[in-house]
């Protein structure tokens, strides 16, 4: 259709429509990162009762609708939950005031603000600060966990591009996706945790999260292609990276995002390999259902995707006309 216009039409048509998409990218992702608060932010308040019913109501009013409390009796019990990954941190009443006790490794973000928030709690004394479950002490920060994050995303969708482009068979795809799943999973183990330092867990746990989100993010474009042709692959980029990125919260953390999108972010390939891999790397598997039940849906879905569009390409194969008479004589 656009060769039978002129170079001109054709030239102002695409860049007009790069201009649109563009316009639709920056908010995407810039909007997200400049609007982090907590939202329905898991937290425990431990201590005695009176305490514990005195700063859950200081909390609620500092911001309401901020804080997800839960309640618990002592400071044993909250660092469970941190380990557990049900909150982000607990501030704990004590003989000598409010302590917070924190776990930076399910996002550093979370801790930074909630000793900020520790601080407005307890005017006029240093409120002391416990880490429960610390970040890599080679990434205090989380940057490097977030920013090595994105190139498994990015190849994920370049590998499941490629075996539906140049990849014909049906079982060559099939084995190309799983083969490139266990590689993938082996070398980010030897990168993010053996060379950078950046992963502090169990070496075999790390390389399974990465290496089923690689299966995920690879085969639901794999899968989308072999169904759809290229505008499977556009799509599977759309779930992968256009849309997944700037929700995953690799970065801060689903609670920090506006809402709903926090939530939906944790339902696309990225958000939920983050969320496993920070899981495998820091919490010995805590917190793991969900994502992986994520993960293992869009790896299914990529896998049996695959199956069907090869089926589809086959049976939709151009006929051949029957022989004529003339043929059918000679």
């Amino acid at each position: 259709m656009l060769r039978s216009r002129s170079p001109w039409t054709v030239a102002a048509l695409l860049v007009g429509a790069v201009v649109m998409v563009q316009a639709l990218l920056v908010p995407l992702f810039a909007a997200p990162a400049t609007h982090l608060a907590p939202r329905d932010l898991p937290v425990a308040v431990a201590g005695p009762p009176p305490v514990v019913a005195d700063l859950t109501a200081r909390l609620t009013a500092a911001r309401p609708g901020g804080f997800a409390v839960t309640t618990l009796p002592d400071a044993a019990a909250a660092d469970r939950a941190l380990r557990d990954r049900e909150v982000y941190a607990a501030f704990v009443a004590g003989p000598d005031g409010v302590a917070l006790h924190t776990a930076p490794a399910a996002g550093p973000a979370v801790a930074a603000l909630l000793t900020e928030a520790a601080g407005q709690l307890s005017p006029g004394r240093p409120v002391p600060v416990t880490q429960v479950v610390p970040t890599d002490p080679d990434d205090p920060r989380g940057a490097g966990f977030a920013a090595g994050f994105l190139p498994l995303a990015l190849t994920g969708m370049l590998a499941g591009a490629l075996l539906t482009l140049l990849v014909a068979g049906r079982r060559a795809r099939l084995a190309g996706l799983i083969g490139y799943a266990v590689l993938a999973g082996a070398a980010g183990v030897a990168v993010l945790h053996g060379w950078l330092g950046l992963l502090d867990g169990n070496l075999w746990r790390e390389a399974g999260a990465i290496g089923l989100f690689s299966l995920a993010a690879a085969g639901i474009v794999a899968g989308l292609g072999a169904l759809l042709g290229r505008a499977g692959i556009g799509l599977g980029a759309l779930l992968v990276f256009l849309l997944g990125n700037p929700l995953s919260a690799v970065s801060a953390a689903p609670e920090l995002l506006p809402q709903p999108w926090g939530v939906v972010g944790q339902f696309l390939p990225v958000g939920a390999g983050g969320t496993l891999l920070r899981s495998a790397a820091f919490f010995d598997g805590a917190g793991a259902g969900r994502p992986l039940a994520v993960l293992a849906a869009y790896a299914l879905v990529g896998l049996g995707l695959v199956l069907v569009g090869r089926r589809f390409a086959t049976d939709a194969r151009v006929p051949v006309a029957p022989p004529t008479r003339a043929e059918v004589t000679v």
